[in-house]
């Protein structure tokens, strides 16, 4: 006997798959760049203190689709684990049959004073238990476990993306609205120089083609406004579908904002920020989850190549009347023990086990992706908001530079010292740069979001 459990120790043994250990990953000590301050309780907007952007956030964490559709599927896997761990308890089950029967009165079989129509009332309580002794049913928990852990992931993914993409979007309907408002104000100015420069030419201060290039750059600016409240009103209704507004709010509802600030943030941390902060990315944490379920999977097929075992018995009553069913003479009961050993499969259990490993080497080489992936992304966000910041204050010595060329040049051309020409191109060169100006600012915050985003929040 002793030998025998040896023996099953040892198969048992060579059954099991190794636990699993984290892949290697060559990392860099520490992040070249700086990269913004951390919130506390995960809320990384709130560094924006904007009070409307912390209102869009929660309404569109609380309706948006993809996130409902996110948490649906973590429900799911968490149903799931609750059937895979119900596979490690026994299996209790009650059932009441009733029969009626006649027997064949030509044959000669039944004994003499036996009826040829009976009846046959059975109750019992029927129990069945499978022994996991090579971890197979273990397997299966822990891969469906790790199921949920990456399912919790992906909806902690879908909310992070989900917020940086509020961001991103709140931060472009508002650099649409004070690029409208620049260029109504533009129009407005120019109207009012082309009413004054009418009355010019009529007094024969200046020519006629002289009006008329007034006259094409005042319409210039007025055909510059309707693409822009066109792109704005597209991009409001982008974002009141993240927020999850219904087909009515689109198209009767308008999305609050606050002006655009008129200064980039400048929110940085000490350098040496470790790069293990990195791996708590939730996307990363959830490729790592498939790779945990993949390896307890080839455990779990490996595990059928060896005997099963399974326990059954009931216990219960049966009677010809339902009068005498839980009498003490109508008790049964039944105990069995079931040994199956797979033989010849013609290679199917081999081939499902071939599978499951090149399913755990492609959850390998996507987790080693991510990884990649995620460190450029890191790496992208952190020269995007530097460059991002250097465009800005760029941009913002143009609109200087510019502001006082018109003023000079007007001045010159009260003198008579400049054309006319020169005044128009300093007015076109300060919007451009007025309008560009606003960009890099959007381009600057929007940064913001995104380096978050990629930290993982």
């Amino acid at each position: 006997m002793n030998r025998f459990a040896l023996l099953a120790l040892l198969v048992a043994g060579c059954a099991t798959q190794p636990d699993y250990q984290r892949p290697a990953v060559e990392l860099p000590q520490a992040w070249k760049e700086s990269a913004p301050r951390f919130a506390v309780d995960g809320r990384w907007w709130k560094i924006y203190a904007d009070p409307v952007l912390d209102k869009l956030v929660d309404e569109a964490l609380a309706n948006n689709t993809d996130v409902a559709l996110a948490v649906a599927r973590v429900d799911e896997a968490r149903a799931l684990l609750g059937v895979t761990e119900s596979r490690l308890w026994p299996q209790v089950d009650a059932t009441f049959d009733r029969s009626r029967s006649l027997s064949s009165a030509a044959t000669g079989l039944l004994p003499p004073n036996i009826p040829r129509e009976q009846n046959n009332y059975r109750a019992s309580v029927n129990v069945s238990y499978e022994i996991d002794l090579w971890g197979r049913l273990r397997a299966a928990v822990g891969a469906q476990r790790a199921d949920l852990l990456a399912s919790e992931s992906a909806r902690d993914t879908v909310r992070l993306a989900l917020v940086a993409e509020v961001a991103r979007s709140y931060f472009t309907l508002a650099a649409l609205d004070a690029r409208v408002e620049l260029t109504r104000r533009t129009i407005v100015l120019r109207e009012d120089s082309l009413r004054l420069q009418r009355r010019r030419n009529e007094h024969g201060l200046i020519s006629e083609f002289e009006l008329r290039q007034l006259e094409a750059e005042a319409a210039t600016v007025r055909s510059q406004l309707p693409p822009l409240e066109r792109d704005r009103d597209i991009e409001e209704n982008a974002l009141a579908v993240l927020l999850g507004r219904s087909p009515r709010a689109l198209f009767e509802g308008a999305v609050a904002r606050t002006p655009a600030a008129m200064e980039p943030m400048s929110t940085v941390l000490p350098d040496g920020l470790p790069s293990e902060l990195l791996l708590r990315r939730p996307d990363l944490f959830e490729a790592e989850q498939r790779l945990v379920a993949a390896n307890a999977r080839v455990a779990q097929v490996r595990a059928t190549m060896f005997p099963s075992i399974v326990l059954t018995g009931f216990l219960g009553s049966e009677s010809t009347a339902l009068s005498g069913l839980f009498s003490g003479p109508a008790g049964i009961w039944m105990l069995a023990a079931s040994l199956a050993q797979p033989i010849f499969q013609a290679g199917r259990i081999q081939a499902e086990t071939a599978a499951a490993e090149a399913r755990e080497l492609q959850a390998l080489i996507q987790y080693q992706r991510a990884i990649q992936n995620a460190f450029r992304e890191v790496r992208d966000a952190l020269n995007a908001q530097t460059r991002a910041r250097e465009s800005f204050e760029a941009e913002s010595q143009r609109v200087r530079a510019l502001d006082d060329t018109l003023r000079l040049a007007r001045r010159r051309y009260e003198h008579g010292l400049a054309s006319q020409l020169d005044v128009l191109d300093s007015e076109r060169g300060l919007l451009t740069a007025q309008q560009a100006r606003i960009d890099a600012l959007r381009a600057q915050r929007t940064a913001i979001s995104d380096l978050y985003k990629a930290l993982g929040g």
